[in-house]
């Protein structure tokens, strides 16, 4: 059984692996040779190219991975890892890397959902935005919090569409026309009491819920298919979004999570975490620190044309 929030998931998301990685066995690690000649697959498949002076150190690191992550599938874990994008990258490299502006999307993942049950309308909204704005209390591209990212949202009056202020992956100048031009407002938020899965189960039930997580292992890193059961710490080091939770055929019930590292990564962009496990906190410390957006109040015009919204009881207006 499971509950996934979004519709555009529901009709989108099914647990079939993504072509997002290079298929590998045994007989490409038993030679540098081979090894080498996987590597040049790898960089084809994912269109990565390396300077030559540096394709040297890129080889010993992503030979190091591919031989972890071998390993690793041989242990009959519930998940299974795969030479993903991040193939030679060290630890330290993708940590730096890819954690960059965690804390807007995961914000922007939890007011677009509320924003679609409330208004039956799912728009894609500005991550930009919050980088590049929200620089009171978050820094952008060196970090952030999402519970400051909601005050923002608030305080100003809603966020803009991604169309209207593309991602760039980069902190920049806060373009003050385009913030101007909210098209989806909040009323505030809630944080869900610490240290409770049931009580996260209750919240994820109605709405996605934005959550910090410890992600910094190659496990995370190279994470593929199934049901992620750890290792993991509690040091909390990167910001998801819940948007559903299930129940595996060996019974092991899951969070459905949605990162931001694209549909290359996981499960089209997703991975399945453990529920329910002993530690209070959750697993990868899943359940200490999660928000939610709260909406009661409609949303402004769209500018330049009108739109439909059902209403809970009310039908459809012209806003």
């Amino acid at each position: 059984m499971e509950k996934i929030l979004f519709l555009v998931i529901l009709l989108a998301f099914s647990f079939i692996p993504y072509i997002s990685s290079v298929a590998f066995d045994d007989r490409d690690l038993r030679s540098d040779e081979n090894l080498w000649d996987l590597y040049e697959r790898w960089q084809r498949h994912h269109a990565v190219a390396r300077e030559h002076h540096e394709k040297q150190k890129r080889f010993s690191v992503f030979k190091e991975n591919a031989k972890f992550i071998y390993e690793f599938n041989k242990q009959g874990k519930p998940y299974k890892l795969a030479l993903n994008k991040f193939g030679d990258l060290t630890k330290e490299e993708f940590e730096s890397g890819y954690a960059c502006s965690c804390w807007a999307f995961s914000t922007i993942v939890s007011v677009e959902g509320i924003n679609q049950i409330r208004t039956k309308d799912l728009v894609s909204l500005s991550e930009q935005e919050l980088i590049d704005c929200d620089t009171s209390d978050d820094q952008g591209c060196n970090g952030g919090l999402m519970d400051d990212a909601f005050k923002f949202i608030e305080k100003f009056g809603g966020v803009t569409t991604e169309s209207d202020y593309p991602y760039r992956a980069a902190n920049g100048s806060c373009n003050a026309m385009k913030i101007k031009s909210s098209v989806v407002v909040i009323d505030g938020h809630e944080d869900v009491p610490e240290n409770n899965e049931l009580a996260l189960l209750k919240v994820v039930a109605n709405q996605p819920v934005s959550v910090a997580i410890e992600a910094s292992g190659q496990a995370f890193q190279f994470y593929s298919q199934g049901v992620f059961t750890g290792n993991c710490s509690t040091e909390l080091s990167h910001g998801v979004a819940i948007v559903g939770y299930g129940i595996d055929k060996d019974n092991t019930k899951y969070w459905i999570v949605k990162n931001s590292w694209g549909p290359d990564w996981g499960e089209q962009g997703y991975i399945r975490m453990q529920r329910d496990v002993k530690a209070k906190e959750g697993l990868c410390g899943i359940a200490m620190a999660a928000s939610y957006p709260i909406k009661t109040s409609p949303n402004p015009p769209r500018k330049g044309r009108s739109y439909r919204r059902q209403l809970t009881g009310a039908g459809s207006q012209n806003l």
